[in-house]
């Protein structure tokens, strides 16, 4: 989820390379076509409140996020902590993907527009922002074709894998600031160490707010580049190294300030945990995946994928069948430059952790072991989930896809005897043809198709219209139907982001603590006997007998929750659930599209 290139350092012309290039209309049209894709990718959603993408769960968990966000701006609010939501306990965002740095400046949308059309427009600036900030990047430091930068920014922006990812985290899919980071650690010219190492820490900085995950894929990434880099060029990595320790230096102090409280609330605030709450090897792609195509793009399917990636947001490694054929050949090529061996190194071990702990091909183990068991117990790497090694590959596959097309200029070819082509190969039209037919028949088959949408049940009018307002006095809360405190898709989010976080509710989809005394990560929070036994109605349909200790537990976890009303909104098995909830805590009624109990006279 993150990319591991960028240097451009001393690998050819570096101080012309690096010069600030004037922004031209050709370069506006390829960013406008950029955000142009990123919106017709999006485009199931827009203007319709009853879908949501198919990662139903994930885009709920993102709404609230961006809403609470917007809240905590308004408000001047505690921007690491929130009560609206795990009633009565709150939750610590710090330890969750809040992406404070994409719900902070979007905060004017969400107020005006909600929570659902900030969401996309934080996906399409995800998508289209990540693709811009490669291009310039490639435009102003590796290649001079404008074409070849727009490919590779094309690609690294609308991967297979960055779609899949987008539809659904966030949190993995801002990766707008790698290429900037890495320009600068990277920087050639040795000078404005100061300079460029405090960019470097703010950058940092509001990448932890954006992304903890991508920064740690990160700073593996560039460090493995910069190890391989060294290997290939030792006189250049002598030269540089100064410079380059110099900016990390002043980018750590610069940084750390900064993150003191952020990183000391997320460890030992409110409601932190420990651990994971799933096992990341468990989550492992398959070897034939990488020569597979994703489920969104104009070849994919539903069937295979499902073997080859443990869900539909983790198709990262899906390149398709000649993308990887040609990798091979640009860096036999381009060997002799250190960047492309810098690269293929970097791109092989990330692709090879990917594998898990043991290589699994077309859904059968082989008992080969993987490269990941060898790293698994490392700090950090513990929870990184194999499955998204691969996103570091899309950033070295789009540099070597724009480095092959530069070299079809006419000026480039003309020099071409200087990289040992000969013949043919260095001249002509014929070759440059060819090479350009040969990219475009690998990427044609990676062209995305919209992000899939599954249908949501509507905010009941009673909720989205605040008819609960007259019956939920401060402090109490409303607790949706069923109260879900796992991993499962939580009215209670969705409702609370559509309405601003008009209401606390306990449940949620969050990681936290198993219990007060047990730090141990959870899906949620722990389980209520009444939250158990009305999911598993609405999961069946099947409605249990009643007993009294059933009602003196409703009342009891009414109590914990500090429940004033309790609401059902549209369900499949909503007539079961509503029966019920009647033999719990007595009849409800039917108002404004929802079957509202009020349970002030149950629980004062």
């Amino acid at each position: 989820m993150t990319a591991p290139v960028a240097t451009g350092t001393v690998d050819a012309a570096p101080a012309r390379r690096s010069r600030r290039l004037p922004v031209r209309a050709p370069d506006a049209l390829v960013v406008a076509g950029y955000f142009a894709l990123a919106v017709l990718l999006t485009v199931g959603q827009w203007g319709r409140p009853g879908r949501l993408f198919h990662q139903a769960g994930d885009q709920v968990l993102f709404e609230w996020m961006l809403a609470r966000a917007a809240r905590a701006v308004t408000r001047l609010e505690n921007p690491l902590y929130s009560a609206e939501l795990n009633a009565p306990d709150g939750v610590n965002l710090m330890a969750n993907t809040s992406v404070l740095g994409l719900g902070v400046p979007l905060t004017p949308v969400t107020l005006l527009f909600g929570s659902q059309a900030a969401f996309l427009v934080a996906v399409v600036c995800c998508l289209a922002g990540t693709a811009t900030a490669w291009y310039a990047l490639l435009r102003r430091r590796l290649v001079d074709s404008r074409a070849a930068a727009a490919v590779g920014g094309l690609f690294c922006g609308f991967a297979p894998g960055m779609v899949a990812q987008a539809g659904a985290h966030l949190h993995m899919a801002a990766q707008f600031l790698v290429p900037v980071i890495l320009a600068l650690v990277f920087h050639p010219d040795p000078r404005r160490v100061w300079r460029h190492g405090t960019l470097l820490g703010l950058l940092v900085a509001y990448q932890v707010f954006l992304g903890e995950e991508v920064l740690v894929f990160l700073v593996l990434a560039a460090g493995t580049f910069a190890l391989a880099y060294a290997a290939a060029d030792r006189g250049a990595a002598r030269r540089l190294a100064p410079a380059l320790l110099g900016r990390l230096a002043v980018g750590v102090a610069v940084s750390l300030p900064l993150l003191a409280y952020p990183l000391w609330f997320q460890f030992f605030g409110p409601g932190h945990y420990r651990g994971m709450p799933f096992h990341a090897y468990g989550y492992q792609l398959d070897a034939a995946s990488f020569t597979a195509s994703a489920r969104q793009t104009v070849l994919g399917d539903d069937h295979l994928p499902g073997l080859l990636a443990p869900n539909p947001t983790e198709e990262n490694s899906f390149f398709g069948p000649g993308l990887l054929v040609l990798a091979v050949v640009i860096a036999i090529w381009l060997w002799r430059r250190p960047l492309v061996r810098a690269l293929a190194v970097c791109g092989l071990f990330f692709a090879l952790l990917s594998l898990g702990e043991q290589v699994r091909l077309d859904g059968t183990p082989t008992g080969i072991p993987g490269p990941y068991r060898l790293v698994a117990g490392l700090p950090l790497l513990d929870h990184a989930v194999p499955a998204r090694f691969p996103l570091v590959c899309v950033p070295v596959l789009g540099v070597l896809l724009a480095l092959s097309l530069d070299r079809l200029r006419p000026e480039a070819v003309a020099g071409a005897r200087g990289d040992g082509m000969t013949g043919a190969w260095a001249g002509g039209v014929p070759v440059r043809l060819l090479w350009g037919g040969a990219v475009a028949a690998a990427l044609l088959p990676l062209i995305p198709t919209p992000i899939r949408t599954v249908p949501a049940w509507p905010v009941p009018a009673f909720v989205a219209e605040g008819g609960w307002r007259a019956h939920v006095p401060p402090g109490r809360t409303l607790v949706p139907v069923p109260p879900v405190t796992g991993a499962g898709i939580s009215p209670a989010m969705l409702w609370s982001a559509r309405t601003g976080l008009a209401f606390p509710a306990p449940g949620g989809y969050f990681i936290g603590p198993r219990a007060a005394d047990d730090p141990a990560a959870r899906w949620g929070a722990p389980d209520r006997p009444t939250a158990e036994l009305l999911r598993r109605v609405a999961e069946t349909g099947e409605v249990p007998v009643i007993t009294d200790e059933h009602r003196r537990q409703a009342v009891e976890d009414l109590r914990h929750w500090r429940a004033a009303l309790v609401v059902q909104g549209g369900l499949h098995h909503g007539h079961p659930v509503r029966r019920t909830v009647d033999a719990l805590i007595g009849p409800g009624r039917e108002v404004a599209g929802a079957h509202v109990w009020d349970v002030r006279p149950l629980v004062d």
